[in-house]
């Protein structure tokens, strides 16, 4: 099945009930099977510039890594090329940010959360940087697939603070990652195998901070079949608890399976590499 019949994608953005603004950028590419959330932070609204930079860059660059290759190509390394566009994009925008605040004395210290996902053949490769998160819906189990790298999930890490008193903590916000703030940034990335059926959630700490992970889970259990109106609910909850910053949600369905189109070297090279 073609990527874009496989995959059933929604978007939505809202400032909240206490910002002036919204400093969030959506978007995503049914056709590619890409879709990029980021969350932007600095004063006089260089968040929101940040966030735009860093999700321009990535959807245009892997458009244009992909437009000669599929994501499942090997590069030079023998990574695939899905997952070299993906860390590799987040690092120019890294980049980019870092050198428009470095050069506009109005937008010093800017910087964005991203998480960002591709899919392709019956996969998904995710990249994130900072608090923004990328859950998954699989049946009954609803869980978080990625980590934050925050100082409060350091704690949790560590013992020092169990799960239950971090959703009281005072440092929520204070991520340990951040794209734009220095020259160079770490980005993590995993590729997980995905079912038919599943859906993925990919958010700004707009919505889990407001809303327990509890009921997100059950507001797509229970409106899986309906994905707008699951966005516009979830983002309805965090309004409904304070809305006190920004929400963004990006919701994708897994209606086929998308695998790729075996070649004999392709074969010979995962034969090799098991």
């Amino acid at each position: 099945m073609d990527i874009h019949d496989a995959l059933e994608i929604v978007s939505k953005t809202d400032p909240g009930m206490v910002r002036s603004h919204n400093e969030d950028s959506v978007t995503y590419d049914a056709d590619l099977g890409l879709v990029v959330l980021a969350d932007g932070m600095g004063g006089y609204n260089a968040g929101e510039v940040a966030s735009g930079i860093a999700v321009s860059v990535l959807s245009t660059e892997v458009r244009h890594g992909l437009q000669d290759a599929r994501p499942e190509d090997l590069g030079g390394t023998g990574e695939e090329m899905g997952v070299v566009l993906l860390r590799d994009n987040v690092k120019k925008a890294n980049l980019s940010i870092f050198r428009a605040a470095q050069s506009q004395p109005q937008y010093a210290g800017m910087g964005t959360t991203i998480v960002t996902a591709l899919f392709y053949d019956d996969r998904v490769a995710v990249v994130h940087v900072g608090d923004s998160r990328m859950y998954r819906l699989r049946g009954d189990e609803f869980e978080s697939v990625t980590r934050d790298h925050s100082l409060l999930q350091e704690q949790i890490d560590s013992g020092m603070i169990s799960k239950e008193d971090a959703r009281l903590s005072k440092n929520k916000n204070l991520v340990t990652r951040a794209v734009g703030i220095d020259a160079d940034v770490d980005p993590e990335l995993h590729v997980h195998e995905v079912q038919v059926g599943d859906i993925y959630l990919l958010c700004s700490d707009g919505l889990n901070d407001m809303v327990e992970d509890e009921d997100i889970g059950t507001t797509l259990q229970m409106l899986q079949n309906n994905l707008p109106l699951a966005a516009t609910q979830l983002i309805q909850l965090a309004n409904d608890n304070g809305g006190r910053d920004n929400v963004s949600v990006i919701l994708v369905k897994v209606k086929g399976r998308y695998a790729a189109p075996r070649g004999w070297w392709q074969k010979l090279y995962s034969w090799f590499g098991n």
